[in-house]
């Protein structure tokens, strides 16, 4: 039995390592599993809000998104389709919408929180993090890719539009 339990700890805990500078980071664990990037950008909060919420334009200034149907508000449900499963769409509802600071989607299986940090200083900082799982999520993980590079590439081409502007 003890071993049982050390077992199900080391299979619940990786590393907190915070992700920044634009590499993603992944926490696994039995029931779950998370993934976070965060970077700098030179940029107004406004202009990246505008960004992250006209949902036509993502896929032109992003490349990990192949559409997005619909209207980014709260209470509103848009369908994604992402480079990651071109044929799969996901059905997000808008949870949450403070402008210029907070934006959360999600949907049964899990959640993304976009959110923007003022440094105070022209800059400032961008981090994704979505959250997936569930008490079956153990018998479908296998079939989930990796996020990291989908995320790193979100990060950059986010920075890049926005530091266009």
């Amino acid at each position: 039995m003890k071993l049982l339990i050390t077992a199900l700890i080391m299979m619940t805990t990786l590393s907190n390592a915070t992700a920044e500078n634009g590499k993603a980071t992944t926490v696994k664990k039995t029931f779950s599993r998370e993934t976070t990037v965060s970077t700098n950008i030179n940029a107004s909060q406004e202009m990246i809000w505008a960004l992250l919420t006209n949902a036509s334009e993502f896929p032109k200034w992003n490349s990990t998104v192949i559409s997005i149907d619909g209207n980014i508000k709260l209470g509103e449900t848009i369908k994604l389709k992402s480079t990651l499963d071109p044929k799969r769409t996901f059905k997000l509802k808008i949870k949450e919408f403070d402008p210029n600071k907070k934006l959360v989607w999600g949907d049964g299986s899990g959640t993304r929180v976009y959110t923007l940090t003022d440094n105070g200083n022209g800059t400032v900082t961008f981090t994704m993090d979505e959250k997936i799982g569930g008490v079956m999520f153990p018998m479908y993980s296998k079939y989930i890719p990796p996020f990291d590079q989908s995320f790193e590439q979100f990060a950059s081409d986010l920075k890049k539009k926005a530091e266009s502007k």
